[in-house]
């Protein structure tokens, strides 16, 4: 899942209304992903409203070998905006750089573009039919088997 580019995004706005849109990511090594998004989009406006998230990176349709057990791993996530007098947030806006090219000089200098830290406290990777773990935010890398009634334990 290294090669993925972009992350699905669930949000919720506070009067209930969900909804799911996709943005490219990079992602921190303790499993933080950022996300730089225009404050014209819905789920910006829902993350400012309330930060609640549901993040996913799926494996690609074309590339999975049953389309009912795509691998994927899902974090409910705290999103909070890194501010851009924060020094984290050149550090993560050169990370984007570097991944994704030209277009995030153009980014940097529009004010209507934010960086957007989403910290995961559980998640859930499941890597086929009856092959699926629970992630606890304790420890990110750490698997639990919950097909086998948390009785395996692994690190991913």
């Amino acid at each position: 899942m290294s090669n993925m580019r972009t992350v699905v995004l669930g949000t919720v706005s506070n009067e209930g209304i969900p909804n799911v849109s996709y943005a490219p990511f990079v992602i921190d090594e303790a499993k933080n992903i950022y996300i730089f998004v225009s404050k014209l989009s819905v789920h910006t406006s829902n993350l400012q409203a309330n930060g609640k998230a549901s993040v996913m990176l799926i494996e690609d349709e074309a590339k999975s070998k049953q389309i009912f057990a795509r691998k994927r791993v899902t974090y409910s996530c705290h999103g909070t905006v890194v501010e851009k007098n924060n020094p984290q947030w050149e550090h993560i806006a050169n990370q984007f750089d570097q991944r994704f090219g030209n277009i995030i000089y153009i980014f940097r200098n529009l004010p209507d573009f934010d960086i957007f830290k989403f910290t995961p406290y559980e998640g859930l990777f499941v890597m086929d039919f009856g092959a699926a773990y629970q992630i606890n935010a304790d420890d990110l890398n750490h698997l639990v088997d919950i097909t086998e009634q948390g009785e395996s334990e692994t690190e991913k």
